[in-house]
């Protein structure tokens, strides 16, 4: 497999247009393609691969499915002959962020949870070279 050429990014980011919203992100040496904070897409091998979504699948009519990678989920394969017709395959991206729930947020690193964990592995390696007590000769 052969990594995305920025031309064709390039290309992608000009059909779909000024919006706002939309932004790539270089993952793998590929691309993952966003619409606020949701990936909504994957750019791999010079091909799309749009998430999965009921109103995707039946924007595509007949979907084409395939994988950018032997275990990645099935995804929406949209060549780049569809590319050219801009305004449905802004409605795809659009119809895929609404079909999609909102990432998760992220959990806040604490520096309490790093300062317990780091004494915690302290706690087990003294555990681990605890000085063994001196015995002294018994005399008989």
């Amino acid at each position: 497999p052969m990594s995305t050429r920025p031309e064709t990014l390039a290309f992608l980011l000009d059909q779909l247009g000024d919006w706002p919203s939309l932004r790539t992100r270089r993952m793998f040496g590929e691309y993952c393609v966003y619409m606020g904070d949701k990936p909504v897409a994957f750019v791999c091998d010079d091909l799309l691969y749009v998430k999965p979504t009921d109103a995707g699948v039946a924007m595509m009519a007949p979907p084409v499915w395939g994988r950018f990678y032997d275990k990645a989920k099935p995804h929406l394969l949209v060549s780049p002959e569809r590319w050219e017709e801009r305004g449905w395959l802004r409605a795809l991206l659009e119809a895929t962020a609404h079909a999609l729930p909102a990432p998760k947020p992220r959990m806040a690193r604490s520096s309490a949870s790093n300062s317990t964990k780091h004494s915690k592995a302290v706690d087990a390696q003294a555990k681990t070279v605890t000085p063994r007590k001196r015995v002294a000769p018994v005399k008989r």
